[in-house]
């Protein structure tokens, strides 16, 4: 029997740390040419392969293989895509890949070709997420995107050809960014006839260069009244596209072109991270001695160091921590509830019982719903989700 819970699906992260700039508004854990003097893709691909190598060791004798296997970053199509491949082949030999396994790759829409999302689609990915953020120039230069608009609607093309699933990425509240900007995007984004949309509420971070400006006066904060009127505006308009919303940000054209990997982070299945600063997650199973708890931890940020540790075959991890069974009930309510299929009234608490009527009666909580034993946010719940997790968590 195997030492996980079967029932849990298991997934493969691949955090690539590249980028060709850092836009103003990122705080990911990337890194452009220049910014760490010896971190090569070369080394990072060996690297990677090492850590596939030791995280088949420390799962033993599980047997599942990858359901979903995702490249993010940074920019993954900042490596060749003979590399991407090579990362891709060594998934499948580590775990395997189920038949019906989604491979999916980030991409910026000038860090492909023809050419590449070809060879790509042919070793078996299956989706491509586009950083589009963005269809209109002064909103794109305030970000810092170097992509010109035009080139998403070619490489949506190229992909689209290949074989390949396509999903982009919008980012909405840019400081400076009107409602018919927004809208602009929007329209642009669905006359590409997506497979997927995810769209985000731009977070101005602290230590981000945007931030920085921020703190000098020289850019306006984010409006959370316009940003929610964006959010309204978007999923209207996706809605109407055909485009249904499956998690608070997310929407897809059918339920197929989910992304399931993403689905699998919000219903607590497993996975492995591979790469600098990537977390991984096992959730709680069967072990030799009895119950072994669930698991999060993450590797060493700087790509060097990454390197260093794999080269010496020593765990790239740099911590992590066992999660209580409290732990975990928190995160099923605060992931779950972001899910249109909402949340089982059993995940919460019996003390919860004035909370959940409290967010039916203000409109977060769908009554309907509520009364067949689910807890489903409306769309002011969506706006709200924050808050209705803090309640009933």
């Amino acid at each position: 029997m195997s030492p996980q819970t079967p029932e849990r699906d298991f997934g493969v992260y691949v955090h690539v740390p590249f980028c060709a700039v850092r836009c103003g508004y990122c705080d990911f854990n990337t890194y452009a040419p220049g910014e760490v003097d010896g971190a090569t893709p070369e080394g990072y691909v060996a690297a990677a392969l090492a850590e596939m190598a030791l995280a088949r060791r420390a799962m033993g004798d599980d047997p599942r293989p990858a359901r979903t296997v995702f490249f993010g970053g940074g920019t993954p199509t900042m490596l060749d895509a003979s590399a991407l491949i090579r990362l891709l082949d060594e998934v499948r030999l580590t775990w395997g890949l189920t038949a019906d396994a989604e491979v999916t790759t980030e991409a910026n829409p000038d860090s492909v070709t023809e050419e590449s999302l070809g060879a790509l689609a042919s070793a078996g990915f299956t989706r491509v997420s586009f950083g589009m953020q963005s269809a209109v120039p002064h909103v794109l230069a305030t970000l810092e995107r170097t992509h010109q608009p035009e080139n998403v609607a070619r490489a949506a093309q190229w992909a689209r050809a290949a074989g390949l699933a396509v999903s982009l990425d919008l980012i909405y509240g840019t400081p400076g960014e009107s409602l018919d900007d927004w809208r602009a995007s929007v329209d642009a984004a669905l006359a590409l006839e997506p497979d997927h949309i995810s769209a985000y509420a731009l977070v101005i971070e602290p230590g981000t260069r945007m931030g920085g400006q921020l703190r000098r006066g020289l850019i306006a904060p984010t409006d959370p009244d316009l940003q929610a009127a964006m959010y309204e505006l978007a999923d209207d308009a996706f809605t109407a596209a055909g485009l249904n919303w499956y998690e608070v940000s997310n929407w897809a054209r059918t339920p197929d072109q989910r992304c399931r990997h993403n689905i699998a982070y919000w219903r607590s299945h497993d996975w492995w991270g591979v790469g600098p600063g990537a977390h991984s997650y096992l959730g709680p199973r069967a072990g030799g001695a009895g119950s072994v708890p669930a698991r999060r931890w993450w590797n060493v940020k700087h790509p060097l160091a990454y390197s260093r540790r794999l080269a010496e075959g020593l765990s790239p991890e740099d911590d992590g921590e066992d999660l209580t069974p409290e732990a975990l009930a928190f995160e099923r309510i605060m992931l779950g509830l972001r899910l249109a299929d909402g949340l089982e009234r059993e995940a919460v608490g019996t003390d919860k019982a004035d909370a959940i009527a409290h967010l039916i009666a203000d409109g977060v909580l769908d009554g309907a719903s509520a009364l067949r034993g689910r807890l489903v946010l409306t769309r002011r719940g969506r706006l709200l989700a924050d808050a209705a997790i803090r309640a009933l968590a």
